[in-house]
C-alpha cells in the first residue's frame, strides 16, 4: 500500500468499473503500452491493474462486474465493511501478471452499494480492512488477501465507455431503473427471462421502453440500456406468442 489513492472518478458502464483517464481506444493502447500489470488477452477478460514503470505505483484499474448474484444463495446478505482507509497500491516488481475477476455480486437495498466478492466463502468470515483506492471504490481485504471490491452509489457513476460520468447527481427515476436493470440481469429474475416467463419478459420490455423515453440523465439511461441490450435482442424483441 501507499498513502496516495487515485483521484480518478469511477466510470460504471455495466460491464466494468473503470478508474482510468483515457477517452478512446487509441489513448487506451498508449496507456497500456506505457504501463505494466494485468491485461485482457483475446477472449480472456480478468481484472486489469496497471502500474507506472519506475515508480511501480497504481496508474489505473478496470474491474469486471460479476452478475452471479448472492441473492440466489444468501438472502439480502452484504458483508459488513470496515471503515475505509484511503490508500494506493505499489507493485512489488515490474512484471505482468493475471488477476482473476470476482464471481459474486452482493447488492445493498436500493443498490446504494455494490460489493463484488471472489466467492461466497468470503461471507463466512469478517473482513479485515477496506482500502479506498479511489472515490467510492474500495478493495476488501481478508486475512492478508484482496477478496473483493465495493462501489458506493453506483448510479452516480453510470456512463458509457470512454466517457466521464455526469457530474450532476442522478435522478430518483434513474436510481430505480438501475435497480430494475440489475434485477433483470441477476438471479433469480434472469432465469425467468431465459425461460420466457411472460411477467419477466414484460418487465424487460417495460425497462427498455422507460430507458428510451427517459427525459433526464440521458447518458446514464444509455449506459443502462447496455445492461439489458443482449436480453432484449434474445428475448425482448420476440413476438408475443414466443414469450408466452
Amino acid at each position: 500500500m501507499t498513502r496516495d489513492p487515485l483521484s480518478i472518478v469511477p466510470r460504471f458502464d455495466g460491464n466494468t468499473v473503470c478508474l482510468v483517464n483515457y477517452r478512446d481506444v487509441r489513448e487506451r493502447q498508449r496507456f497500456v503500452a506505457g504501463t505494466f500489470g494485468s491485461e485482457h488477452w483475446l477472449w480472456d477478460t480478468p481484472d486489469v491493474f496497471r502500474f507506472t514503470a519506475g515508480s511501480r505505483e497504481l496508474a489505473g484499474v478496470e474491474l469486471q462486474m460479476p452478475y452471479l448474484s448472492a441473492y440466489a444463495e444468501i438472502h439480502d446478505l452484504v458483508p459488513v465493511l470496515p471503515a475505509v482507509r484511503p490508500g494506493g497500491l505499489l507493485a512489488d516488481e515490474e512484471r505482468d501478471f493475471r488477476h482473476e475477476m470476482c464471481t459474486v455480486l452482493c447488492r445493498a437495498p436500493g443498490d446504494t452499494l455494490l460489493v463484488s466478492l471472489r466467492d461466497t466463502d468470503v461471507l463466512d468470515k469478517p473482513l479485515d480492512a477496506c482500502i479506498g483506492i479511489a472515490p467510492d471504490v474500495a478493495f476488501l481485504v481478508q486475512r492478508g488477501a484482496v477478496v473483493g471490491w465495493s462501489l458506493t452509489d453506483p448510479a452516480r457513476y453510470l456512463t458509457t465507455p470512454y466517457t466521464a460520468p455526469d457530474p450532476n447527481p442522478p435522478s430518483p427515476a434513474t436510481r430505480r431503473l438501475l435497480t430494475e436493470c440489475l434485477d433483470l440481469i441477476t438471479e433469480p429474475l434472469i432465469d425467468e427471462v431465459r425461460d420466457r416467463a411472460p411477467a419477466a419478459i414484460a418487465r424487460l420490455r417495460s425497462a427498455d421502453a422507460a430507458l428510451r423515453a427517459h427525459p433526464e440523465d440521458v447518458h446514464r439511461a444509455n449506459a443502462l440500456l447496455t445492461f439489458i441490450s443482449d436480453l432484449m435482442e434474445d428475448y425482448g424483441n420476440s413476438p408475443a406468442s414466443e414469450a408466452s
